[in-house]
């Protein structure tokens, strides 16, 4: 067993270039080369996934970077198999590292012989030998019960507080928060609190699953600029729909602040169409060609923030720590 235990990243096909961005973060923070392992994760004439890791991990802190979005089967067997390979491999910790995690709207029954995927896919991760999980705004925070290893459920928030006091110096008098339905009220508020905004929710009703019959704006929005958060966009229906109703109401400007962008089927049309003068989303996705190339679309970077939070949990300390703007706005100086 080495002396000095290191923390060692290894990465599947989901989000490479986040991977390689936070082993670059890692090595400027430490003052020393951190690479990811080299391993190769491939697949069969049957799609069958093989994973085969070419350098020693006995006794290594591993740490497994594999967001589990669009495909989320195979994203999600990539973490899995990669689990099993290190742990049969005698790594002396094995943390999970997923930026967005899949399945997380199926988390209770909505009703009668429905699953409850979300535990099912916490139930597989354990079982293959995940020992912690390091993630980004859960779709719901329960799920972190599901587990019985430590969960660390980071927050973009504090990353959208400091794109919005930098982006909108000077104007923050006029800037009004916004959750797009209840349930979100919460995050909404976190955010509204951080960059000392008020608060309003847009209350939505549904005739049918994926189909808004009617909006209404609690709150008033009349000359404000409007920020809406949420933790995903998919369609960018609703989104774009929450954002008509806010201009209708009075609204001077629209802006949105996405966790993560799943970005489906019309999102990106349906966005570059919108009234929204900016969607904001971070990068626990791979953005497609098509939301790079959309104007109205901008990109923040998760990488400083997941590389601490590797370093802190490899040696110990606070996670939680990096939910205050005093911790996370030195790492982000320059960048955002």
């Amino acid at each position: 067993m080495p002396t000095v235990i290191e923390p060692k990243l290894i990465s599947g096909n989901s989000n490479k270039p986040l991977a390689q961005a936070i082993a670059k973060r890692m090595s400027l923070y430490r003052g020393m080369s951190v690479g990811l392992v080299d391993a190769r994760v491939e697949r069969f004439n049957d799609a069958e996934i093989f994973v085969e890791v070419y350098e020693n991990v006995r006794g290594e802190d591993m740490f497994i970077i594999q967001p589990t979005s669009n495909p989320a089967n195979d994203n999600l067997m990539e973490l899995l198999i990669m689990a099993d390979a290190l742990r049969r491999s005698s790594a002396a910790r094995i943390t999970a590292v997923i930026p967005y995690f899949g399945y997380a709207r199926q988390d209770r029954r909505t009703k009668a012989r429905t699953p409850i995927t979300a535990k099912l896919v916490a139930n597989m991760m354990v079982e293959a030998g995940i020992e912690r999980i390091l993630t980004l705004d859960l779709h719901a925070a329960q799920i972190q019960g599901f587990f019985d290893i430590p969960v660390d459920n980071l927050y973009a928030s504090p990353i959208f507080a400091l794109d919005i006091l930098k982006q909108f110096k000077g104007q923050m008098d006029d800037i009004m928060v916004v959750s797009p339905d209840v349930g979100g009220v919460a995050r909404a508020r976190e955010l509204a609190k951080r960059i000392n905004a008020p608060l309003s929710i847009v209350d939505k009703r549904r005739e049918k699953p994926g189909e808004v019959a009617e909006m209404t704006v609690i709150g008033e929005v009349t000359g404000k600029k409007c920020f809406i958060v949420d933790d995903m966009c998919d369609t960018a229906g609703t989104l774009c729909k929450a954002a008509e109703v806010l201009m209708d109401h009075g609204a001077t400007e629209v802006h949105a602040y996405i966790s993560h962008g799943v970005m489906s089927g019309p999102a990106v049309e349906r966005v570059s169409k919108s009234v929204m003068k900016s969607l904001v989303l971070t990068d626990s996705i791979q953005p497609t060609e098509a939301v790079l190339g959309c104007p109205n679309i901008r990109i923040l970077p998760t990488a400083p923030m997941f590389a601490q939070s590797i370093l802190n949990i490899w040696n110990g300390t606070s996670v939680s720590s990096l939910f205050e703007t005093e911790t996370l706005g030195p790492i982000y100086e320059g960048i955002l």
